[in-house]
């Protein structure tokens, strides 16, 4: 996770809500009037950060409630806080996970959360401005893993040219090697090739159409399991999605690929049936590949965004050349 202008707490891990959390709070006691609660934010001021809550403490510091701004200034001049105060939504921990606490933050539709230790004393509050930071932080990592990237913690014209090859270059032999993969299906299927070259002339269509049907649906589950949307072991309902969406999307695309091989091109209609039956078949695989592959990353503890578009379009392009060629092999008798 990149350095955060909220990190608080140089002592705390950098991935815990102590390390982002506000320390700057309205603390008020509940003896206060809410005159005297106005009173004494006038005195001390208010907190540089988002300031929507004020924490009521006992004399230990322990949380017992907490008033809106607005209700504070709602209440009767008279009013005791100890009977105006509210129990708050939800309470985090110091140690608790920051992208889990922004989630709970989106959920709740709130603005701020108290954080409080194991006997109840209020340490801070985790704020939205902090859990905006931290989502955008988490966008730009998924972003530049999908992109098969290494996540830099520095700006992009500030990086040098060592440190963008290092966080690139590692992958790109990554997807290089496993090319390769595609390249010993040609190679073994040359005789094949060799027999009905025009079956040559559709690898390209192919192979793009499997890895932009396989990067839709990772997209889709990446973004479904950020949000928490998508629980990490439901891949039975993802799959059984994508298996349909796969077969309309291919029993769609097969259709128009085949008005047009037999009607615009000179292509014998056994061949257009095998490009036909395989862009069926590669599309549905695919879209199983792009929902399940993310799903399986995040089941072991990985991020589901390397498992984004270039990996699963280096998966999809092998699967769909060794169903063309097997399909191929069945109705052209290769």
């Amino acid at each position: 996770m990149r350095k955060n202008k909220y990190l608080t707490d140089p002592c705390a891990a950098p991935r815990t809500v102590a390390a982002l959390m506000s320390r700057e709070l309205s603390l008020l006691s509940p003896r206060m009037t809410a005159r005297e609660a106005l009173a004494r934010l006038r005195q001390v001021g208010v907190p540089r950060d988002l300031f929507t809550n004020c924490y009521v403490v006992d004399e230990q510091g322990r949380l017992l409630g907490l008033l809106t701004v607005r209700a504070l200034l709602s209440l009767p001049e008279n009013a005791r806080l100890s009977a105006a105060i509210e129990r708050p939504q939800a309470v985090l921990s110091p140690e608790d996970d920051p992208e889990e606490a922004a989630a709970l933050l989106d959920r709740l539709d709130v603005s701020e959360l108290p954080v409080t230790d194991l006997d109840g004393r209020l340490e801070g509050a985790f704020t939205a401005e902090a859990a905006l930071d931290i989502l955008r932080e988490e966008a730009t990592e998924d972003m530049e893993r999908m992109a098969a990237i290494q996540p830099s913690e520095r700006p992009y014209l500030r990086t040098g040219v060592l440190e963008l090859y290092r966080s690139r270059v590692v992958w790109l032999l990554l997807l290089m090697v496993s090319a390769s993969f595609t390249g010993a299906i040609i190679t073994y299927f040359e005789d094949a090739l060799a027999a009905q070259v025009v079956l040559t002339a559709f690898i390209p269509m192919l192979m793009d159409t499997g890895g932009n049907c396989g990067s839709q649906s990772s997209v889709t589950v990446i973004r479904g399991l950020s949000l928490g949307e998508i629980p990490p072991t439901g891949w039975w309902p993802v799959a059984w999605k994508e298996f349909q969406v796969g077969a309309l999307c291919g029993l769609t695309l097969g259709v128009v690929n085949l008005a047009r091989l037999v009607l615009f091109t000179q292509v014998d209609f056994a061949v257009a049936l095998v490009v036909t039956l395989t862009l069926l078949v590669t599309v549905v695989i695919s879209k199983l590949l792009g929902g399940l592959l993310p799903m399986a990353a995040s089941r072991l503890g990985l991020d589901p965004a390397v498992m984004a578009s270039p990996l699963i379009t280096t998966v999809a392009d092998a699967l769909s050349l060794l169903v063309y060629f097997q399909i191929a092999g069945a109705l052209l008798s290769l």
